[in-house]
């Protein structure tokens, strides 16, 4: 009994010890709990807004504008009002000035685009602003209930969030703005301001260095935010074990502008005007389906409300705001004049839309406070450059296909693409053409067309590859005709000059340059006409559609061919009139012209000859444009797109006659030996290589006439026309005589003959190779296969009699042959 007793008391002064340890420990939590929770609420208490004037100090720097921006010492803010919150802005990012050790090609110099977003400032719970990264690719309205669905299946991305460091009721805008710190948010990486993640991958740059990244500056202007920062990356160097690679700075913009709240009324792309286009998915337009609209990109241009009945009576009006570019003021001061004639010229396209003065272009303001990078101008942008050109590209509101604005690429080493090309096609007829140097006011019309040309692409035009095909190749040596109407119906076609005029035509520059021609203005036209008495775009499509079908009836020069046809004949770049072998023969003839006297007229004092190498490469180039507009006729097929309402096929074979010329075209100039081509002077002197040079044209002809595109469309052809079709069959047989008739001869086969047959077995050989890919679902493999058993047989024949170097090119020939054809699959 006693034991029992001590036991007890025992457990009870344990207990008591226990107790006193758990009541000490208890005690040390709740006080640390305590301290975490009055540590939580003094942080946010901290967080919470507090007054105006104890975040917005006197101290600040402030500018007024759509947002107000202030800098007090080194932080950043927002002062956003109420009445923007929920709007669209678009962010668009560009290089200020560039790391020049890290240029890709055409991407990484001063004024290049590297991303923009739309996004929109939201109000969130807890005193908190949202930023959310906006798409519109999918859309639907509510007239078929599908509105809340869409819009469920779409939640967009909240990308940034910040605490509201205070509030401030504006009386003027009778609203309530938020103030918000933004400085960290520029100061670091992040989905909305600065490089787009492909950029980086492209360009190589790794993670930022935010020690050596910083602020420059944050303007506010009436519609739009510029932000301009210092960023330090990391390389992503090619070589993963090469960690010597500098550190990339670069001094970056970034715009965010105010989308309109009232958005322009689009206007729906049609595939028989060349306009580039925006779009989205709609799930109401199709009640059993869905419907990919697509839009047109343009700029918005409409009537001031006091010339509205003016403009519907047919008078010509001022648009209410003008599409207004303004010169790089790094841009060289003797061909400013030329780029703002460029601009100026689509003042008269415009006036067949009804707008004058609608575009202009303008030296840029000597003014501290004007910026290149602000997106709220337009500019044409000099870059330091010897890439050899230019391009056009421009920003528009995704919602509507409303251009906002652009920043034309001008690269200064277009200049030397420019020469290249005028000396080369122009300097039989042009005496002027016939130098290294051009005088001034030559390449300043040069400059001005590639301004124009550059300027269509800003006003949402599409190169019109197909313009110069509805041009009669006659036309093009009638001096009257030509010089009234141009070599081409469109400065967007890929024209050039007019190398089909002859020395004895006397064609003057208006028939030799290209121009804003008659398809331009309709286009112009098509795209920029307003038509208040229509408020949607679906309400106006008939009207357009009924007005292009009548265009096209009045004159096929206003037809569009579109760039992105590899089948089209008529849609080529570089080529010029209604027949590819009449006017590559003329062409030629000019080349024939320029070529012996390509050491005198590049021939400047103190200078070696690479000149005249590097005319003579240039001329080969050309010859080579000329037998792949030919080489396109072969397998070729017609697409003209049509509306319901139109008669008429859409798609046609090229005729089997065409085809069969153009092939003879190639066996005369190309596959029997072009020995005008080889110039002895230029070869010993100049270091020229006529066989190399000849091979690669041989190369490319092989490959554009022997793929899997051009024998499928010869198989479809037959299998629906029969006899009336140029046939793969009949163009191998062809092809053999032309290309193997040594074999037949037992002539010497020369160095040049040798290119081609090597050309035109490595053609066969890739395509039999295609067999092999389980996801080719051809015949053209098996054609090859067939061609390459009949063609081992006949060299087999001819190795016996053959001799030297022609015996062992036919051996080798063989065994590719006899390779491609034993290799398990």
């Amino acid at each position: 009994m006693r034991r029992i007793r001590l036991i007890v008391l025992l457990m009870l002064g344990l207990g008591i010890a226990f107790d006193s340890q758990a009541f000490l420990f208890f005690k040390k939590k709740k006080k640390e709990v305590v301290a975490a929770k009055k540590a939580d609420d003094a942080d946010s208490k901290s967080k919470k807004p507090k007054e105006y004037g104890q975040v917005i100090t006197k101290k600040a720097k402030t500018s007024k504008g759509l947002f107000t921006v202030h800098k007090v010492d080194n932080n950043y803010f927002f002062e956003i009002p109420d009445s923007l919150l929920n709007r669209d802005f678009l962010v668009v990012n560009r290089i200020a000035k560039s790391a020049a050790e890290n240029r890709r090609g055409f991407i990484g110099y001063a004024g290049d685009q590297i991303g923009d977003n739309v996004i929109r400032f939201e109000k969130g719970p807890n005193d908190k602003i949202f930023i959310k990264t906006i798409s519109f690719s999918e859309r639907a309205a509510d007239t078929l209930g599908m509105y809340r669905s869409v819009l469920n299946s779409n939640l967009q991305p909240i990308v940034a969030a910040f605490d509201v460091k205070a509030y401030k009721n504006d009386s003027i805008r009778k609203t309530r703005n938020s103030v918000i710190d933004v400085t960290d948010f520029v100061n670091g990486d992040n989905p909305v301001l600065f490089f787009d993640e492909r950029f980086k991958r492209f360009m190589s740059i790794g993670n930022l260095f935010s020690d050596r990244s910083y602020i420059d500056t944050i303007k506010s202007y009436p519609m739009n935010i510029e932000i301009r920062a210092v960023k330090t990356y990391a390389p992503k160097p090619q070589n993963p074990t090469d960690i010597s690679a500098d550190p990339l700075t670069y001094e970056l913009n970034s715009s965010i502008v105010l989308l309109p709240k009232n958005p322009m009324t689009p206007r729906y792309f049609d595939p028989r005007v060349g306009y580039f286009a925006t779009g989205y998915i709609d799930f109401d337009t199709n009640p059993q389906g869905i419907e990919q609209i697509k839009m047109i990109t343009r700029w918005r241009l409409e009537p001031k409300p006091e010339d509205v009945e003016k403009y519907k009576q047919g008078e010509l009006v001022e648009p209410q705001k003008p599409i207004v570019f303004y010169i790089d003021p790094a841009t060289p001061k003797k061909w400013v004049k030329y780029l703002i004639q460029g601009v100026n010229d689509w003042q008269v396209a415009f006036e067949q839309a009804g707008f004058k003065n609608a575009i202009y272009a303008l030296e840029a303001p000597k003014d501290s406070t004007w910026s290149i990078d602000d997106a709220s101008h337009s500019a044409i942008v000099y870059k330091p450059s010897d890439i050899p050109n230019a391009s056009g590209p421009h920003v528009h509101d995704p919602r509507t296909g409303e251009i906002l604005e652009t920043h034309i690429n001008w690269y200064h080493n277009v200049m030397k693409l420019l020469h290249d090309w005028y000396f080369i096609q122009t300097a039989a007829v042009d005496t002027a053409a016939r130098k290294m140097q051009f005088s001034d006011e030559l390449m300043g019309q040069l400059i001005r067309f590639v301004s124009s040309h550059e300027v269509g692409h800003t006003l949402g035009l599409r190169h019109n590859w197909g313009s110069s095909a509805t041009v009669p190749v006659d036309s093009l040596r009638n001096k009257k005709w030509v010089e009234a109407n141009g070599h081409t119906p469109s400065i967007m076609d890929y024209a050039r000059f007019n190398y089909v005029a002859q020395p004895e035509d006397n064609v003057t520059y208006p028939g030799l340059f290209p121009r804003i021609g008659m398809y331009d203005k309709w286009a112009i036209d098509w795209g920029y006409r307003w038509f208040p008495q229509y408020k949607t775009a679906k309400d106006e499509t008939p009207e357009l559609n009924k007005w292009i079908m009548s265009q096209l009836n009045k004159d096929k020069r206003y037809q569009f061919g579109t760039e992105t046809d590899p089948s089209d004949p008529r849609n080529q770049n570089e080529d010029l009139g209604d027949d590819a072998m009449k006017a590559s023969a003329y062409g030629i003839k000019n080349l024939q012209r320029i070529l012996p006297n390509i050491m005198k007229w590049t021939k400047e004092p103190d200078k070696d000859y690479s000149d005249a190498k590097d005319m003579y490469d240039q001329l080969i180039i050309q010859f080579g444009r000329y037998m792949g507009h030919v080489a396109k006729n072969i397998g070729g097929k017609y697409t003209t797109p049509k509306s319901v309402e139109q008669t008429g096929n859409v798609f046609e074979y090229v005729p089997a006659a065409k085809q069969k010329e153009a092939l003879e075209f190639l066996n005369k100039q190309l596959f029997t030996t072009p020995l005008w081509l080889i110039d002895k002077n230029l070869v010993g002197i100049a270091g020229a290589s006529p066989v190399g040079s000849i091979e690669k044209v041989d190369v490319m002809v092989m490959n554009r006439i022997i793929n899997i595109r051009t024998l499928e469309t010869l198989l479809e052809n037959e299998a629906y026309n029969g006899a009336s079709a140029y046939t793969a069959s009949q163009l191998f047989d062809d092809l053999k005589k032309s290309v193997w008739s040594e074999l037949n001869s037992g002539k010497a086969i020369d160095i040049y003959r040798r290119g081609l047959q090597r050309a035109y077995v490595q053609s066969l050989v890739g395509l039999v190779a295609l067999s092999a890919n389980p996801a080719v679902i051809s015949d053209a493999p098996a054609v090859a296969r067939g061609q390459l058993i009949a063609l081992r047989t006949d060299i087999a024949k001819a190795i016996p009699a053959a001799k030297g170097i022609s015996k062992s090119h036919l051996q080798d020939m063989y065994a590719i042959i006899d390779t491609t054809l034993n290799t398990k699959k």
